[in-house]
């Protein structure tokens, strides 16, 4: 067989979503030999397979001749419970801390080793983003992940611990016993402060969002410009929606327990 045939499963079903998992942030549009390059699937196998992503609505092709993702596969992609029902609750809490703040407003999970953002609402005036709505994040540099991580399951944490990990984008070496002190320090508080020194000075101060079973299942922050922030303020702030949120979810008891 030609190209990468996965080891096991089904080879259309694993082609197909190689050829969806060609695209990123960075390569939003594609041609066809980028397509093929990118999935490691032959030219023609790669035609033929778009073809009918694009017959579904999976993808889409312009009059260049380039591929990029379909409006159909958001369409499925936003049922996910996990995003669309976590959403659609946090939605006026983040309204609100966005009005406060005017600034950005972010709801994370984690997916993998990796945080996942749901959504993000920003003032016109807010600093610089480094992160997308959709895009993943580092969970020991962001102050969603670190929340995340925090409430993680502690063999799941020190897999994390374990590996060899660098601030982004600052590139500057993390301390796992440094880390682990500050997982603690949040776990302790219910919030996390985290400050990025690049591309422009922040401040992140994040807060767990609990399931109906106490879970955490989200992380909520607000991200300010580090000059004049005061996360003393912020932190009852972000609490609160976060709570809420939560209270939303079902989180009732968990919540009046704590």
């Amino acid at each position: 067989m030609r190209g990468r045939r996965p080891p096991q499963g089904d080879p259309v079903v694993d082609r197909a979503l190689a050829l969806l998992q060609a695209f990123d942030a960075g390569h939003p549009y594609l041609t066809l030999s980028e397509l093929s390059r990118r999935s490691g699937i032959p030219a023609s196998s790669a035609l033929r397979l778009a073809g009918r992503l694009l017959e579904w609505g999976a993808l889409e092709r312009g009059a260049d001749g380039r591929f990029s993702i379909g409006l159909r596969l958001w369409e499925v992609g936003s049922l996910a419970p996990r995003g669309h029902g976590l959403r659609q609750v946090a939605l006026p809490f983040m309204g609100d801390l966005e009005e406060v703040t005017r600034q950005h407003v972010l709801l994370a999970v984690r997916e993998g080793e990796e945080a996942l953002m749901v959504e993000r609402l920003s003032s016109h005036g807010a600093v610089a983003a480094l992160y997308r709505p959709g895009g993943r994040m580092p969970l020991h540099s962001t102050g969603v992940g670190l929340v995340l991580l925090a409430f993680a399951d502690p063999a799941f944490q020190e897999q994390v611990l374990a590996q060899p990990l660098v601030h982004q984008p600052e590139k500057v070496p993390v301390s796992a016993a440094a880390l682990r002190r500050t997982l603690a320090e949040i776990r302790r508080d219910g919030l996390a402060t985290f400050r990025r020194g690049a591309p422009g000075p922040i401040v992140s101060v994040a807060a767990p969002v609990h399931d109906a079973q106490g879970t955490v299942v989200a992380a909520l922050s607000v991200v300010v410009p580090a000059e004049n922030a005061e996360p003393r303020l912020l932190g009852p702030a972000v609490r609160t929606a976060a709570r809420g949120i939560s209270r939303g979810l079902g989180a009732r008891r968990a919540l009046d327990a704590s």
